[in-house]
């Protein structure tokens, strides 16, 4: 492989700063999470998925490993951009350490993390996730036996326009001319065409929906997806619940809103033999019994722990706007956020629970 050999270069700077580092909270945070995760099957998977930096010939690239460590600091450290990551880790001890990056070695180009980000799949992220819950599982931690599903609202990265408007940029972007600035070059920005129009508490909202399966007894995320606003939620139900199959272990009761009732989900459960925790509503032929009402409230005791996800990713990483006009790239973007919340979810429960 032709990466950067960057751990080669450590000078008498990374030797002193080394002796300092039981008094510097962030690095003593990162070496915590570091050692709770094996790197090398997450890096085999980066490296099969990525196709830069596999030739001999050329500029040597950094390791996917290295870039995809610096987008976990992003997250963990509520850096809301690119350029402003760049210059974190040029600035930061305790980042640098975490990156194996030598002091007076430079961080990559902010240019560099936009692209890499572009070049990951759905396909390879979702594996990367799977595979760090079923380390979690390997070390004795409960990952799926108990799923709550749910959805939230996610506002677009662009100005909000009709219906009519939003059509015409669609056709527009179909055509060549569509596609290149106003000096004729391939268009580096865009706005976001994959939001639409929906109405939540009789309130219209332009943008994205948020569909998260969490698992009830850790509060790891095991599945997350977007859609346009204006899906229905129960259709990803089945989706949330396949996707939250990291391990061997059975699935043994989903929780969802009144939003996930109806047949098609229930039929889905009671074929996979999982219990079913979908809270019920009225409909026009029958009021809820007094049974039903009762249910609804003890599965609201297990939904709660998405909406604590949903909160705090709202708090720390803008959760409920999108950061870029395409919706893949956003994907992409969560499914860190997913990393890098199980991550310090998962090393912190070590710590205080040895298996």
């Amino acid at each position: 492989m032709a990466y950067k050999n960057i751990q080669n270069y450590f000078s008498f700077a990374d030797i002193a700063i080394e002796k300092n580092a039981d008094n510097n909270r962030s690095l003593l945070f990162l070496r915590k999470i570091d050692n709770s995760i094996d790197w090398e099957p997450v890096e085999r998977l980066l490296i099969k998925s990525y196709e830069i930096g596999k030739s001999k010939k050329g500029e040597r690239a950094y390791s996917p490993l290295f870039l995809f460590k610096c987008f976990l600091l992003q997250k963990w450290f509520q850096i809301k951009s690119d350029p402003e990551l760049e210059s974190q880790i040029n600035d930061r001890i305790s980042f640098k350490s975490f990156l194996k990056l030598p002091m007076d070695y430079p961080s990559p180009d902010h240019s560099t993390f936009s692209r890499f980000r572009k070049r990951l799949s759905k396909e390879a992220m979702m594996k990367i996730n799977g595979e760090l819950l079923y380390q979690f599982h390997q070390q004795g931690l409960s990952i799926n036996e108990g799923v709550a599903v749910d959805a939230r609202l996610v506002k677009s990265a662009s100005r909000p326009v009709s219906n009519k408007q939003l059509d015409e940029f669609k056709k527009e972007a179909e055509t060549p001319e569509g596609k290149l600035d106003k000096d004729g070059l391939p268009k580096k920005f865009s706005r976001d065409l994959d939001s639409d129009w929906v109405i939540k508490n009789d309130k219209p909202h332009y943008g994205l929906k948020e569909h998260t399966a969490v698992d009830t007894d850790n509060g790891f995320i095991l599945s997350t997806n977007l859609s346009p606003s204006s899906h229905n939620d129960s259709p990803y139900l089945p989706y949330a619940v396949i996707y939250s199959m990291h391990t061997k272990s059975k699935i043994k009761k989903v929780y969802a809103d009144k939003g996930y009732t109806g047949a098609p989900n229930r039929r889905f459960l009671a074929l996979n033999n999982i219990k079913d925790g979908i809270m019920r509503k009225d409909n026009i032929n029958a009021k809820l019994t007094d049974f039903e009402i009762e249910r609804n409230k003890c599965i609201s005791k297990f939904r709660y722990i998405v909406e604590q996800y949903f909160g705090i990713s709202h708090k720390y990483d803008s959760g409920n706007k999108a950061r870029f006009p395409k919706i893949m790239t956003n994907l992409i973007d969560i499914m860190f956020r997913q990393f890098a919340f199980n991550l310090k979810k998962g090393a912190k429960i070590l710590e205080v629970i040895p298996v």
